[in-house]
């Protein structure tokens, strides 16, 4: 891709770096002493202004696929813009803005000043930019304290013991199981021999299937049993002591020394259990699973195929087929979804969820758009057209999200399911205004789909540019129709 970067100065020579090599890059710099210095180092350089259009034209932005303006000058982007899209109606522009300038702003002045109808793609405000930067770092310090908290109570624990019950609820379902055996593979890092237990029947097909594919060693035990007697320390993972778990002893509850659980908390947990016991208990959180996947991922510990299928698996079960999915558990899913074993999963038996789907469902969430409450995502090239609306159903039970559209390329044909639960929306009447006249859209209110034939790109070679192109086409033809703009 042919990208200009307008501005040498810090902020245009540090995205310039971080593209060359992968995109065309020139950058185009007004000061001959920074413009030399940025060519001595290797950079493609126009030594010029950036606002006028001999200095563009001569960069050759008719000819470029990505324009980013560098400037914080509102004055010098305004007349930018105008002229870039003098010379280039299409070319993607995005720029930065002061924090005090919204993008419609933006636009709005340019066209009042050049009486002319533009449009700027995507702008950046260093503000938000910070915010966001900031949030995701607390977030991340969020994470990481949870896991070194856990690591720092089981190397208490090492160096007393080496033995470590890890107990579940009595009739175990495939988040405890797969949590159960997360938490026991953390352990094992710092030294421990673990055993998992559980009390009652796992009486399931299909959860019966999970633990034998799975290879995961349980064993049933019995209240008072000497095999719970014999462990120092135990662990509970997504159970409290109450009508569930019904193997321990009143005895047995000093000797808890972790508990990890998506339920609502206890009333009197903490006269039950020990005040020093490690608690992680997290009820907007809808497995336990995502919270020990959560651990995995912050302590850096190497993933099996089948400890990533166990803990994938347990939160599509316990988030009812990811009906309900909080931020954890969709970040779990990320982690988890390229690991995952999809034949194993396939033979346990799953009646939803066939290989294929879930790897579309792992690409329709890893190649998601956000723009505000809409997504937008690309699941690439497959051959299961059903598993395209199957996708965007899933997409559609996020949190803040009221529109969906997903995509992929069948044959020699782009097939598009949207969704929609905004009740000022037809989606079958925004796919019509969308595909229309490239294709074939339409359907119900809340549910539609599109097709356009791929036509003479088909022959393309390059299926990587095929999909950006195609992404980029249906992205800004979708959004135009639902009156909502990228930036």
């Amino acid at each position: 891709m042919r990208v200009l970067v307008l501005g040498g100065g810090a902020i245009g020579r540090a995205i310039a770096e971080s593209l060359r090599g992968e995109f065309e890059v020139a950058v185009i710099e007004k000061d001959e002493i920074r413009a030399k210095a940025l060519e001595e180092s290797g950079f493609h350089v126009i030594n010029g202004d950036f606002s006028y259009t001999a200095t563009l034209l001569k960069a050759g932005v008719d000819k470029a696929e990505l324009v980013i303006i560098t400037t914080m000058n509102v004055d010098v982007i305004r007349k930018t813009v105008y002229v870039i899209r003098t010379n280039n109606k299409d070319v993607p522009i995005v720029t930065v803005l002061p924090d005090d300038v919204g993008l419609d702003d933006l636009v709005s002045q340019i066209n009042e000043e050049y009486e002319a109808e533009v449009k700027v793609d995507y702008a950046v405000s260093p503000r938000n930019a910070l915010k966001d930067a900031l949030i995701r770092t607390v977030e991340r310090i969020g994470e990481r304290k949870n896991a070194n908290l856990l690591v720092r109570k089981l190397k208490e624990l090492r160096n007393q013991t080496d033995s470590l019950l890890i107990v579940m609820h009595d009739n175990p379902d495939p988040d405890a199981i797969a949590s159960a055996t997360a938490l026991s593979v953390i352990a094992q890092t710092l030294g421990f021999k673990t055993q998992i237990v559980y009390g009652g029947e796992i009486a399931h097909h299909e959860n019966r299937a999970f633990v034998n594919l799975l290879g995961i060693d349980l064993r049933k035990v019995s209240r008072g049993s000497y095999e719970l007697k014999r462990y120092p320390f135990i662990a509970l993972v997504d159970c409290q002591p109450n009508g569930n778990l019904t193997t321990l002893d009143q005895s047995d509850y000093k000797k808890i020394k972790i508990l990890i659980d998506h339920h609502q908390i206890l009333q009197h947990l903490q006269e039950l259990i020990p005040e020093d016991a490690f608690l992680d208990i997290r009820p907007d959180v809808h497995s336990s699973a995502a919270i020990l996947a959560e651990y995995l991922r912050m302590l850096n510990i190497s993933l099996s195929p089948l400890m990533a299928t166990a803990l994938f698996y347990g939160i599509y079960i316990d988030t009812k087929k990811f009906s309900k999915l909080s931020h954890i558990d969709l970040k779990a899913i990320e982690f988890l979804a390229g690991k995952v074993d999809y034949e194993l999963l396939d033979k346990i038996e799953h009646p939803d969820i066939s290989t294929e789907t879930a790897e579309i469902l792992a690409k329709a969430i890893m190649n998601r758009r956000i723009y505000k409450n809409v997504v937008v995502s690309n699941v690439g090239f497959i051959t299961n057209r059903d598993a395209i609306a199957e996708s965007a159903d899933f997409l559609l039970r996020l949190e803040g999200i009221t529109t969906v559209l997903v995509f992929g390329i069948v044959d020699d044909r782009i097939e598009i399911s949207a969704r929609t639960r905004d009740v000022r929306v037809n989606i079958g009447a925004v796919l019509r205004e969308a595909f229309g006249d490239i294709g074939s859209g339409g359907g119900h209110s809340q549910s539609g789909g599109a097709r356009i034939p791929l036509g003479i790109f088909k022959l393309a070679k390059d299926k990587g540019s095929l999909l950006r192109l195609a992404e980029e086409a249906i992205t800004e033809k979708f959004l135009d129709a639902l009156k909502v703009k990228e930036g």
